[in-house]
């Protein structure tokens, strides 16, 4: 062989020999590559499948409650995992897990099912998907916005007698929202502002709980009352006792009934629903003696009604809320209270029915036509007894019913205010201004009286040239009936709160004097 093709043979066999190795190299690389990364996220599958969902309701069937929209969810995602991405468990996962930890919180007392399950398999597994925790994950996302954010359903809220409308959501959209950004779940507006004010006073009071709350007043078994300056160990035990709840700043451990302790009674009666004096009489220490847990549980009830009212409720320009627990009614407008007023709502026995409707109409020197419960139950036997029993009240036959016609002492007053409704309930003056100065004001037959009704039409109808302040007197005195239509309609909500926190802070409590609180409470313990 000549030398240069034997230079030549060699170069070859280096070059191959080279390239062989360079190729041996570099794929012994890729496998020691590909060998430490065979359980990095990067190469897991992000899906699952979906027979493994039934699988899972079989073993857990309490959460069957959430399959449809679990179901729904995946559907949408193609089986996906929703939790995981290829990094590993998404933040909003913990977002979730830490909720759940701290439902009570959010004045939810349920028992979360299969939790002890979880708990263990959220500490083995943290970055590769685990089908069971991704679907406890789902399950108890859509338990947290059932319990937080919607409430019971609508079935039960109709037959606990609520007949406010309720805004449906998505929360397979909000999910949507909460994975970009997690922070979203603390967001605010999702509830109507009372129900974030009620959770700070009930982390306050379980605060108090867990010092030992308060214990009974002892009073003594001929106590009448208390008056300022007197003194007795009992004003001990009072201040004491408003000290806790913050009605009075400092506890002086002083036995006279001094003025610092006054003011505090009557702040405690204010937001109790007490008259405003400052004479304490065993009414007043019964209501003291209501437990801490008690109270809990009225403001987790009213937490729960806060999660039935649209948030699309307070950004109407204008709307007026009547609570009847509180016998108050306050007009709205441009988000502030243009008006506060006493009303008078319905006795037990002819409750004030709890709904909404749209203010259509203003009718002063109004008739009053008389039901015909009323006229069968109560006229017709008067009549029978007295034969100018219509004459003597200002009333006349109007076909086959009875009306009392227009004046001073009509039952409706002077001007009533319409929204049409299946219930027949409005919004009326009455010549019966002392049962304003009541504590108590359950008794009308379900319509509701104010006691402002002048300055509540003159609010409706502020800005309106044809209705002046004039205007408005005289058609109210004028003895004609006369009907004026709103050209815009107000919202009216008759609602019921027990529990109610003002702009200061205070929780109010006021009597359940339809006894709906425990009703609701059993149910929310059986959810």
């Amino acid at each position: 062989m000549k030398k240069q093709q034997w230079i030549g043979v060699v170069l070859v066999v280096l070059v191959l020999g080279f390239s062989l190795t360079g190729w041996y190299c570099a794929n012994k690389g890729e496998k020691a590559l590909i060998v430490e990364s065979k359980f990095q996220p990067e190469d897991v599958s992000l899906s699952f499948d979906s027979t493994q969902v039934a699988a899972f309701y079989a073993k857990y069937p309490k959460l069957v409650l959430y399959k449809t929209q679990a179901v729904a969810l995946y559907q949408k995602s193609q089986y996906n995992f929703i939790w995981y991405d290829k990094k590993g468990r998404k933040e909003t996962a913990e977002v979730i897990y830490n909720k759940m930890n701290n439902l009570f919180e959010e004045g939810v007392q349920a028992k979360v099912p299969y939790k002890d399950i979880l708990d263990g398999l959220f500490q083995k597994t943290s970055s590769k998907p685990n089908v069971d925790v991704e679907l406890f994950l789902t399950n108890y996302y859509f338990y947290y916005t059932n319990k937080v954010l919607q409430g019971i359903d609508d079935t039960k809220v109709e037959e606990l007698g609520w007949y406010l409308p309720r805004k449906k959501l998505s929360y397979v959209q909000y999910l949507d929202s909460l994975l970009v950004d997690p922070k979203l779940i603390d967001n605010k507006e999702q509830l109507i502002g009372q129900y974030y004010k009620l959770k700070t006073v009930l982390q306050k009071y379980r605060a108090i709980e867990q010092n030992g709350g308060w214990t009974a007043i002892i009073t003594p078994d001929d106590f009448k009352q208390l008056k300022p300056n007197d003194s007795s160990d009992l004003v001990m035990q009072i201040r004491n006792r408003l000290f806790l709840t913050s009605d009075i700043e400092t506890d002086s451990k002083s036995a006279v009934y001094d003025e610092s302790l006054q003011q505090a009674i009557l702040k405690y009666k204010q937001r109790n629903g007490f008259s405003a004096d400052k004479i304490i009489l065993p009414k007043h220490i019964a209501e003291m003696n209501v437990s801490i847990s008690d109270r809990i549980k009225t403001i987790m009830v009213n937490m729960e009604r806060c999660r039935w009212i649209s948030t699309d409720l307070t950004k109407a320009k204008e709307f007026i809320v009547v609570n009847i627990p509180s016998y108050r009614l306050t007009y709205f407008k441009e988000g502030k209270a243009a008006l506060v007023s006493n009303v008078v709502v319905g006795t037990s026995l002819n409750e004030t029915v709890i709904f909404s409707g749209m203010m259509s109409y203003i009718v002063f020197s109004p008739y009053w036509n008389v039901p015909t419960s009323i006229k069968n139950k109560e006229i017709l036997p008067a009549i029978k007894k007295n034969p100018n029993y219509l004459a003597k009240h200002n009333m006349e036959w109007n076909g086959n019913n009875i009306r009392q016609k227009p004046g001073p002492n009509n039952s409706l007053g002077l001007v009533k205010f319409l929204f049409p409704n299946s219930n027949n309930i409005y919004l009326h003056d009455t010549p019966a201004k002392s049962l304003f100065s009541q504590e108590k004001r359950a008794f009308s037959h379900g319509c509701i009286r104010v006691e402002k009704p002048k300055e509540l039409a003159k609010l409706i109808l502020e800005g309106n040239p044809n209705w002046t302040p004039e205007k408005i007197d005289a058609a109210m005195s004028g003895g004609k009936e006369k009907w004026h239509t709103l050209k815009n309609q107000i919202p009216v909500y008759i609602g019921y709160f027990t529990a109610w926190v003002d702009d200061e802070g205070t929780i109010n409590f006021h009597k359940d004097i339809y006894e709906r609180d425990n009703a609701l409470a059993m149910l929310l313990l059986e959810e």
